[in-house]
């Protein structure tokens, strides 16, 4: 039998542990309610001249990007996503500000944004701790150099080149994760590949030494470029697998920071987004001619027609995905949303509970969006080079129009819905919209400086 003492020693043993579990049950729950209050960590990945067709996921024959595809199958891929510039500096100034790049009067890469607040000082404000790694190729700014980053890291093409060009640049964004995982981040990973010149180590070459080049396997808009390669020299099946293993080194890198971010623990508060700057670059520059790499930049746009420099739909529609898990769908594809990075600043605002937005922003909130709703953008994307006499272009719904300024009557209408391609203009058979989408352009170009002022070193980097 037992004795009082035993049972009174038995009675607080089982008291003492549900005293514990108790206070354990309450540290999990404001653990819990505090994370939910916590907003989203943001790491975007934002790689250079990289085509919509050069990942597995958005259908290039050849390219290995599993952690790519991975990212796609755990989130939301768009097929409409568009950038703001189709040259690397007027891309950065349309997100960083939610302006498009060509109401700047001064070149932002040489003289900065001026006056304008760009979405990192916001997430500043909101208690975020802000990194950026890689390239920069947004100007200086004129307050304190950083727009609101706390860490900018401007690296360039790695010293050990072995593991590819953008080896350093993030595992300096990874130590910025493991350093700032206590406190809600951004960053971004701005890369250099798949930027010319492409001109990758053979170890991650020989990853794709079975390569044969079919061309029937790629859209028409692809051949011209298997055409130049020849032309200049080249050897497809060669110029292909350096390419290609440009690519895959972006991947390398993209698997890094998705196994950094899993095992620190901050998948689920963690929104994960990679995309391009533009279209892929052309085998050649009218201004530079042949150079010693030209043969492989055999980026791919897919079907469209285009590239880097233009603003048909290769040179402005970029891949783009998201994961968010719990927010974002997960192995969705969006067919039928068009988003632009000109939203990037209003989106995240609104997902950090930002009160007070610049004024004028010319992109929308589509938070929405990406959390799975199915609407209509309600403005208008708009393109033009930073030069008084560039044409502009419009895209308004499922239509499209460029306005060649030296010769108007050579206007080029689209119905991306049925001619994603742009190989079919039917102005002439749509006056209607013809003059609608004119009348948007002109207003929208009025309202831009009458000229515009660069340095001349930018004018001399006219390729990027």
């Amino acid at each position: 039998m037992r004795t009082r003492t035993q049972m009174n020693q038995s009675w607080f043993q089982a008291t003492a542990g549900v005293i514990v579990m108790y206070v354990m049950l309450i540290h999990v729950a404001g653990a819990t309610e505090a994370n939910e209050d916590r907003p989203p960590n943001i790491v975007f990945m934002f790689a250079d001249d990289l085509g919509y067709g050069d990942l597995g996921c958005y259908g290039h024959p050849y390219a290995k990007t599993p952690a790519i595809d991975r990212l796609a199958k755990e989130g939301t891929r768009y097929s409409q996503f568009y950038v703001t510039g189709v040259t690397c500096n007027p891309s950065r100034t349309g997100l960083m500000t939610g302006r498009f790049p060509a109401r700047f009067p001064k070149y932002a890469a040489d003289f900065g944004f001026g006056d304008r607040v760009t979405i990192t000082e916001l997430l500043k404000q909101q208690g975020y701790r802000t990194g950026h790694f890689g390239k920069w190729h947004i100007g200086p700014d004129s307050s304190d150099g950083t727009y609101g980053i706390d860490t900018a890291q401007i690296i360039g093409k790695s010293q050990d080149t072995s593991g590819g060009r953008d080896d350093e640049l993030y595992s300096a964004a990874i130590d910025f994760i493991k350093h700032n995982k206590d406190a809600p981040f951004y960053v971004n990973v701005w890369g250099h590949a798949t930027h010319f010149p492409v001109d990758t180590p053979d170890g991650l070459v020989d990853e794709f030494n079975d390569v044969t080049v079919h061309r029937s396997d790629f859209a028409p808009t692809m051949q011209h470029k298997f055409d130049e390669c020849v032309q200049i020299g080249g050897e497809l099946n060669e110029s292909m697998r350096q390419y290609l293993g440009d690519v895959y080194q972006i991947d390398r890198n993209v698997d890094r920071v998705l196994t950094a971010i899993d095992e620190l623990g901050l998948r689920d508060n963690t929104i994960v987004v990679f995309s391009s700057d533009h279209g892929p670059a052309p085998i050649m520059l009218a201004n530079k001619g042949v150079r010693e790499f030209s043969k492989n930049m055999l980026g791919y746009a897919g079907e469209f027609r285009g590239g880097k420099h233009t603003q048909y739909e290769g040179g402005t529609r970029v891949p783009f995905i998201i994961r968010w898990p719990g927010h974002v769908k997960a192995g969705h594809v969006d067919h039928d949303s068009v988003c632009s990075f000109i939203d990037w600043l209003p989106t995240l605002s609104a997902i950090a509970n930002v009160r007070e937005l610049p004024q004028q922003l010319d992109g929308e909130d589509i938070s929405d969006i990406w959390q799975g709703a199915v609407r209509r953008r309600s403005k208008p994307l708009f393109w033009k080079a930073s030069s008084t006499g560039s044409a502009p272009a419009i895209r308004d719904g499922d239509w499209k129009l460029h306005l060649n300024r030296k010769r108007d009557q050579e206007i080029e209408l689209y119905d991306l819905s049925a001619d994603a391609s742009e190989n079919n203009n039917v102005a002439e058979k749509n006056p209607d919209v013809v003059a609608s989408l004119r009348k948007k352009l002109r207003i929208w170009v009025a309202e831009l400086p009458p000229q515009y002022e660069k340095s001349g070193d930018s004018k001399r980097k006219a390729e990027d």
